[in-house]
């Protein structure tokens, strides 16, 4: 499976107050104006267009007001666990007089409000359930909730169906005839806005004054929509972008919840110098660790502990089951390989679209797993195991640029009625079920609605480079340029950049990860360079390689150095 290395072409920028360098970067990424770069909170768009907003504040208020017992439905990974932990830190600093929460077992009681979580909430008797970070598909679970007497409040942000669910109030801002500007927001951002507006309503109201109550500072909740923001790999559009750097400087100052601290503790990494990258690549694969393999109130409890000493003892099991499930992925990475190899197919004779299955396999892990066979193939994946329910298959699907993984199942379903079970997702992932009959149908229907979308040239790996740099711009000082000019993530990359080097040196580090020592052509300075789990792609003896990389200032034992962190690289 080749990869290309792609220039961006230039584009026309507006004279901004950062570097040439940063002005070309951003250009590409569609930043026109100094507004663009706005990050402050003033910068967000106002609450007030986001559909079904007006009913969500009047339920909540009238919760408050009459006292009722109120249950969060949390989802299953780092964006349910951070919105869980803000609703109920946030609905507790309003005010209200009895907050708790509910989580599925993805092995016991699926994914999202299903009736059966339903059944587990209504233990604790609540008036009103709100769902954070799922709920938008939920029809029979919304149903069962109000048989039972509770009221039903859904935030969400994952793409409806072609129905909603009768909910007592719905806010989610890619709902039919929403007009809030940001489509992308995760869930944590949904409930952030919604109970942001509540705290303004309040005060208006005069809520917080009658009661002689501290009125709360909304933005000492944004370390933890930084965190799931940028954990469920949203594009970061501006209002996200703002979000999550307001949300990275309190995390940088240690005004963070002890549970952050404690994650950035177990995962070495600096809270002083925090990034999105720490936020996507170390801690939120810790918080999902829980969801995958065990129960996802670990990562909301460590998220909620108001004890450093206990936020500290959770992170290290969170990071316990990190490392375990590292390597269950690996195993199951090398045994969907081994499936790959098996299929008498050249590249060219692959499906457009990907299903793997083994009977073995752990149903908490396969979207990682469909991630990395997504990057190997340069094909939309799907990676089934066996559910808990026999005689079921559960997928998860991660796609390609270009190609609306949602949009292709929905596909599946209208030409094939009940070949699928349920599903939903996003454009770059989706989940879904079906029974283990249909998967050899399913195969079939699922290619060729990704051949209906893509084109065989489609499917070439590319990787979009800034362009070269000049051997006086690898420095320490560009690289921390870049750092503070992001934040950088999904749908606002962070730059990258290739060139041709002479290789100087070389070691393998544990078996898979390689570490070069490479000089620019032209230049003489020598330079530190990492690609991880590129050890195979480099043959000893070469002595030039052309590298696709970013720049990173790597702080290591209180040292802070240049390093180059490689994506690809080839001989020349």
């Amino acid at each position: 499976m080749s990869t290309t290395i792609l220039r961006r072409p230039l584009a026309e920028f507006a004279e901004l107050p950062v570097s040439p360098l940063l002005q070309r970067i951003y250009a590409t990424r569609g930043v026109r104006s100094v507004e663009d770069l706005d990050r402050r909170l003033s910068a967000l768009p106002a609450p007030a267009t986001l559909k079904g907003l007006g009913a969500a504040l009047q339920l909540l208020e009238d919760a408050l007001r009459q006292r009722w017992r109120i249950a969060i439905v949390a989802d299953l990974d780092a964006d349910g666990a951070t919105s869980c932990a803000l609703a109920v830190r946030a609905l507790r600093a309003l005010g209200a007089a009895e907050v708790r929460y509910v989580v599925p077992n993805r092995f016991v009681h699926g994914y999202g409000l299903t009736p059966e979580i339903v059944a587990v909430a209504a233990r604790e008797r609540p008036e009103l359930l709100i769902t954070v970070d799922n709920g938008i598909s939920s029809h029979e679970g919304v149903r069962a909730a109000q048989a039972l007497g509770m009221r039903v409040l859904i935030t969400d942000h994952h793409l409806p169906g072609p129905t909603l669910p009768a909910a007592d109030a719905l806010v989610n801002p890619n709902q039919p005839g929403d007009d809030f500007p940001c489509k992308q927001l995760a869930g944590v951002g949904v409930i952030f806005y919604v109970l942001s507006a509540l705290r303004t309503r309040l005060r208006d109201t005069g809520w917080f004054a009658d009661r002689g109550l501290a009125e709360p500072v909304m933005a000492e909740f944004l370390d933890l929509v930084a965190v799931g923001t940028v954990a469920d790999v949203v594009p970061l559009a501006h209002a996200n972008r703002v979000l999550v750097e307001q949300g990275l400087r309190r995390i940088r100052q240690g005004r963070c919840v002890p549970g952050i601290t404690a994650l950035f503790a177990v995962a070495g990494r600096v809270l002083a110098r925090a990034t999105a990258g720490d936020a996507a690549f170390a801690i939120g694969p810790r918080l999902n660790a829980a969801g995958r393999l065990a129960d996802m109130s670990l990562s909301i409890d460590c998220l909620l502990s108001d004890d450093p000493a206990r936020a500290l003892e959770l992170a290290g099991e969170l990071d316990r089951l990190n490392r375990e499930r590292r390597v269950i992925e690996t195993d199951m990475r090398a045994q969907a390989l081994d499936h790959l190899e098996r299929w008498p197919l050249t590249d060219r004779e692959l499906p457009f679209g990907l299903c793997l299955f083994d009977p073995g396999w752990h149903q908490g892990v396969v979207g990682i797993v469909a991630g990395r066979i997504r990057e190997r193939t340069h094909r939309p994946v799907i990676a089934f195991a066996p559910d808990n329910i026999e005689g079921l298959l559960r997928g998860s699907a991660r796609s390609v640029p270009g190609l609306h993984i949602r949009d292709a199942l929905a596909t599946v379903d209208a030409r094939h009625p009940g070949l699928i079970g349920r599903f939903g997702g996003h454009a770059a992932a989706a989940g879904l079920s079906l029974p283990a009959a249909h998967l050899t149908d399913f195969r079939t229907a699922f290619d060729a609605a990704v051949r209906d979308r893509l084109r065989p040239e489609d499917l070439n790996g590319c990787l979009w480079s800034d362009g070269e740099l000049d051997p006086a711009e690898l420095s320490l000082e560009t690289a921390e340029q870049l750092r503070e000019g992001g934040p950088w993530g999904q749908g606002f990359p962070a730059p990258l950049f290739d060139g041709v080097f002479e290789v100087l040196s070389h070691r393998i580090m544990k078996e898979q990860h390689l570490k070069l020592w490479l000089r620019p052509l032209g230049g003489e300075r020598r330079l530190e360079a990492v690609a991880f789990h590129r050890a195979g792609d480099f043959a000893p003896g070469v002595t030039r390689v052309r590298v696709a990389y970013q720049l990173d200032a790597n702080e290591w034992r209180g040292e802070c150095r240049l390093q180059l962190r490689v994506e690809h690289l080839e001989a020349v």
